[in-house]
């Protein structure tokens, strides 16, 4: 026989509904506390978002993203993202690497003298490295980007709320909506709070976790919806819970072995992608808790259809037998 590993019991009977004042509660408070921080601390913006040069650069050598961060920290020029640029069309002799750094106070690219400052430092890490273009990206198309990430993030919604709205009904997509927004709103409030750098890697977090989330909604809402067809008379509440109940194994699993690799990604990925990765990560708690104790709660409030056709009513597990 396969051996199967379970994190929790097949058949469970946890009653998610015994405080869900509380745990409503605390959702609604990190979402007011998470609009607050944003307001009063503010995002601390990336170069995406900011402006700043971008130097494109050329080596004969092999290209050690390492050593160049390392050759342009003594010079102080803020946010640095070093990337190194892949194409089937570079031969083994041409490295190629893309170098953002943020716009300077009073400025909106690098000065001249600046920029020759940053190139004598990495010709110190590589002296076969070139300059094959410089560019400046102003605050206008820094400003575009921002409005277009809000955009995508929006759009993203509420595609999704039409899908939920037209597979279930207008209920459920409002509970599937309202913990999107839960999930996105806290990720962003703890940006601010921690004041972590926020760049268009994180707006790509964020629809991912859209995505992961909605997906673990919808499973517990199509369970949901079996279980109100077989139990016609039995309180929506207990039809909840009982739905809850039989996905939470799959739920915990799901979350426990994309956590895994997540945190190891966390700690052994390094700083290029470390702000997404977290990111990610907390959206992934945060979204298995907007599943359970958000969606269904703002469901359970509104209300659902009942009447669906059935021959028969099939009797709700621990109901007692005639």
């Amino acid at each position: 026989m396969a051996f199967r590993l379970k994190l929790v019991p097949e058949k469970t009977s946890i009653d998610f509904f015994r405080w869900q004042w509380a745990t409503f509660g605390v959702s609604a408070l990190m979402v007011a506390a998470s609009v607050v921080l944003v307001i009063v601390m503010g995002l601390n913006f990336g170069i995406d978002f900011k402006g700043g040069t971008t130097i494109r650069t050329e080596s004969s050598q092999p290209l050690d993203v390492g050593a160049y961060r390392a050759a342009l920290s003594p010079l102080d020029l803020g946010d640095v993202s070093i990337t190194q640029v892949f194409d089937p069309t570079f031969g083994p002799d041409k490295q190629v690497a893309q170098i953002r750094i943020q716009a300077q106070q009073g400025a909106e690219s690098l000065t001249p003298e600046a920029i020759l400052a940053v190139e004598a430092a990495l010709k110190g890490a590589d002296p076969a490295v070139v300059f094959a273009a410089v560019e400046s990206v102003g605050p206008k198309v820094s400003g575009e980007l921002l409005q277009s990430a809000i955009l995508a993030v929006l759009a993203a919604a509420t595609g999704i709320l039409i899908y939920i709205w037209m597979r279930f009904e207008w209920q459920f997509a409002v509970g599937a909506v309202a913990a999107l927004v839960h999930d996105v709103v806290v990720t962003i409030g703890v940006f601010a709070l921690f004041q972590l750098k926020f760049d268009l890697t994180i707006i790509a977090a964020l629809l991912t976790i859209l995505g992961y989330s909605i997906n673990d909604t919808v499973v517990v809402f199509d369970r949901l919806r079996e279980n109100l067809m077989k139990f016609k008379t039995t309180p929506l509440r207990d039809v909840m819970n009982l739905s809850v109940n039989e996905t939470l194994s799959r739920t915990v699993m799901t979350s426990g072995t994309t956590l895994i690799a997540l945190i190891a990604l966390l700690v052994l990925g390094g700083d290029v992608i470390r702000g997404f990765v977290f990111a990610m990560t907390f959206g992934v708690v945060v979204g298995t808790w907007s599943s359970v104790f958000v969606a269904k709660n703002i469901v359970l409030w509104l209300g659902v259809k009942r009447d669906w056709s059935k021959p028969a009513e099939t009797p709700f597990p621990g109901a007692e037998q005639p």
